[in-house]
């Protein structure tokens, strides 16, 4: 008897069994079919990821010590465009101009106008030797004593050595203009272009008395504390620039003595290059006999006390000391022995030491 639904054509050639045999399979084929379908599919080559995070400790490790070197290299251009401030100059200068700021007030000047003042010195100072490391980048590859200044390893470029010290200098002026007073700004602006454009590029590379003119420029600092506190300047300041100025030939020319063959290497006629060194020591004398005029003739018209007295009188005889027994040596002809950088680091401790006294002598009573 036919089935009632009739059978597919496959079962009219099958006997019952074959048949039963038959559906069986097709039934565990489906069930498989189902199972499977529930299972996650493969994924393929052209699946897209859904954005893994990287387990590779290689990758990370790689990630951190990239981030690290960006840090070294910034701090390495930070500390490049530093080094072209000569910071270890500045701190020189600004050890004159705070005291200078005291004995024209009379007593301690406020916090703001001291910070102020320090800043646009800074600033200024910084402008001008950045400006004199880009002009002088040729003789500064030649001697040994600045063949690592960044201008010439190529740390920072000339143009934008060029770009940092103008923009420094124009800050300066700004900002004294209009923190402190006019005066301090063009006294700031005045000590920016005696360095560069005097020194730098007139006088170094022409005549042998090329520090004792272009240390002028050093000699600002106290001018423009001076005018800082009072908007004005008298023969006080006057005298504490002449202290400073004729401070600066005994003060160079020893470190001149010590690097004399980078000078003559690079063409610089530095007067310990070109002349004796019994020459050079004279005039290294001459020049502490009128720096301890200077301060001693501050003691009257600053109306300083005993302890700035004793101070000029004890710390000039020493220094000027120095300077006789570097001339004494050179008269041997034991100069190199004597150790010019002696003399050199003694002229730090002297000036160091009248500025302090300086600084002290208005809070004392007499």
């Amino acid at each position: 008897m036919d089935h009632p639904l009739g059978r597919p054509k496959l079962a009219v050639v099958m006997s019952p069994r074959q048949w039963n045999l038959y559906t069986g399979k097709q039934r565990r084929s489906h069930r498989c079919t189902c199972v499977t379908s529930r299972l996650p599919r493969r994924k393929t080559a052209t699946d897209v990821p859904d954005a893994p995070l990287s387990t590779d400790p290689r990758s990370t490790a790689g990630s951190a010590g990239a981030a690290t070197l960006r840090r070294k290299s910034v701090a390495a251009r930070v500390r490049a465009y530093v080094a072209l401030t000569k910071p270890r100059v500045i701190e020189l200068l600004l050890i004159t101009t705070v005291p200078t700021m005291i004995l024209a007030q009379g007593g301690f000047p406020s916090w703001w106008l001291i910070i102020a003042t320090l800043v646009g010195g800074a600033t200024a100072a910084g402008s001008a030797n950045t400006l004199n490391m880009v002009y002088d980048r040729d003789i500064d590859a030649v001697m040994n004593r600045t063949r690592n200044r960044p201008l010439v390893t190529g740390e920072i470029t000339p143009r934008a050595g060029l770009v940092f010290g103008l923009v420094l200098g124009a800050f300066s002026v700004v900002w004294l203009w209009l923190t402190v007073n006019w005066v301090a700004a063009v006294l700031a602006l005045a000590a920016n272009l005696m360095y560069t454009v005097g020194y730098t590029m007139l006088l170094k590379r022409q005549t042998s008395q090329n520090i004792v003119w272009g240390g002028a420029a050093g000699c600002m600092p106290v001018l423009i504390g001076w005018a800082a506190v009072t908007g004005r300047l008298d023969w006080a300041p006057l005298l504490l620039f002449g202290i400073i100025f004729f401070w600066t030939p005994p003060h160079y020319w020893p470190l001149s003595m010590k690097f004399r063959q980078d000078y003559a290497n690079a063409g610089v006629p530095m007067l310990p290059v070109v002349v004796a060194d019994t020459r050079v020591a004279r005039q290294m004398i001459g020049y502490c006999v009128a720096m301890v005029v200077c301060s001693l003739a501050l003691i009257p018209v600053a109306d300083m006390g005993w302890f700035y007295s004793a101070a000029a009188v004890a710390s000039g005889a020493w220094f000027g000391g120095s300077c006789v027994a570097l001339y004494r040596r050179a008269v041997t002809g034991t100069t190199r022995k004597l150790g010019a950088m002696k003399v050199f680091h003694a002229s730090i401790t002297y000036l160091t030491l009248v500025f302090v006294a300086i600084s002290i002598d208005p809070f004392l009573p007499f």
